[in-house]
């Protein structure tokens, strides 16, 4: 049985692996950690935890490294697990990181990435970054399966990367069209927003935000770029709505070359995802919505194209606190640990 610490239990992300891992016929939970409500049980934290989950907070301070730990998750903010990773790596324990701290490889894009968020472009242990591995589990396996330590995606990088991956990859539309119009849910704000992310401002109201300068942008371009073998940029415009969960992203890119019908892009899309369970490809002639991907770790592509503009039109779901978070990660947990890739993770949507 895997064992498993969750740092920053009190947050969305922590809140969601714990629930996943209950579930998991391979792995437990050892501790729970976080700054707040030190000594309390997370089920008082979060009531529908009681009698599943009834471990004490520990203190990051206080809490002990070394046997019976087997993987750390760092549901935290930026900044906090890149603190934590020599007491991993050093007692042979593997992290999955749900920040940006290990995103990417090198100090260098380190630091812009820093930059575009406002933090120290210091790294606080910049000799772990070439052995961390990118964490979308489609794309990156084999790294991961060797990884000691793997950066959890972005919620809006998962929904923008499976849903153009296949396309950039096949050569199939003009990598200077790219546009993302990207739509989430308040809780992609976590679990203390900011005033603006409150009820009363968010009930019957819609805005984009971080417009042309949204850090998932990034990581974005980086993934497109290995796969197209050239430098990528994309336009993404994030924008929240009115609902808890969910990302829902429409990929626009100008297509070249013969292969223009939905048909074609379809059956292109279902055999680069042939082997990856967590990915559906609907047709033109189907439909997908947040509900197809709620609570579950599924992400929904549903391909179209317009044959008047020559445009590819793809519609990408996926639920920003599974997919987006804390489902990636354990997908990225089965991996590294060589367990079935769906091991705990097998649930349909919420429904209704």
């Amino acid at each position: 049985m895997i064992q498993a610490r969750v740092i920053g239990a009190g947050g969305y992300g922590g809140a969601g692996v714990i629930d996943l891992l209950l579930a998991h016929p391979e792995a437990g939970i050892v501790d729970v950690v976080d700054i707040e409500n030190v000594g309390k049980p997370i089920a008082e934290k979060f009531p529908h935890l009681q009698g599943f989950c009834d471990l004490e907070i520990a203190s990051p301070d206080e809490a002990e490294w070394g046997s019976g730990i087997d993987v750390v998750f760092a549901a935290t903010p930026d900044g906090v697990a890149m603190r934590y990773a020599r007491q991993c790596v050093d007692n042979g324990i593997k992290l999955v990181d749900f920040s940006g701290d290990f995103r990417f490889n090198s100090r260098e894009a380190y630091a812009e990435y820093a930059a575009r968020i406002g933090r120290p472009a210091e790294h606080a242990a910049p000799d772990l970054l070439p052995q961390a591995a990118y964490g979308l589990s489609e794309l990156h396996r084999s790294e991961i399966a060797s990884a000691a330590i793997v950066g959890n995606p972005g919620c809006f990088a998962v929904s923008v990367v499976l849903g153009l991956a296949p396309a950039v990859k096949a050569g199939l539309v003009d990598l200077d069209t790219l546009i993302c119009d990207a739509k989430t849910g308040i809780s992609g704000a976590g679990i203390k927003p900011a005033a603006t992310f409150h009820y009363p401002s968010r009930y019957e109201n819609m805005n984009a935000y971080k417009v042309a300068k949204h850090q998932h942008c990034m990581e974005i371009e980086r993934e497109l770029s290995l796969l197209a073998g050239r430098a990528v940029t994309v336009t993404l415009t994030t924008q929240v709505l009115p609902l808890a969960r969910g990302i829902m992203t429409t990929l626009y890119g100008r297509l070249t070359g013969g292969k223009t019908t939905a048909e074609d892009l379809t059956t292109i899309y279902r055999e680069f995802y042939k082997d990856s369970v967590f990915v559906h490809v609907v047709g033109p002639n189907g439909s997908a919505s947040n509900n197809d991907v709620r609570g579950s770790n599924f992400c929904v592509l549903w391909i179209n194209a317009d044959p008047r503009t020559r445009q590819m039109i793809v519609v990408s779901h996926i639920d920003n606190l599974v997919k987006g978070q804390a489902g990636s990660a354990v997908q990225n947990m089965n991996i590294m640990f060589g367990l079935k890739e769906s091991a705990g993770l097998m649930r349909p949507a919420f429904y209704p």
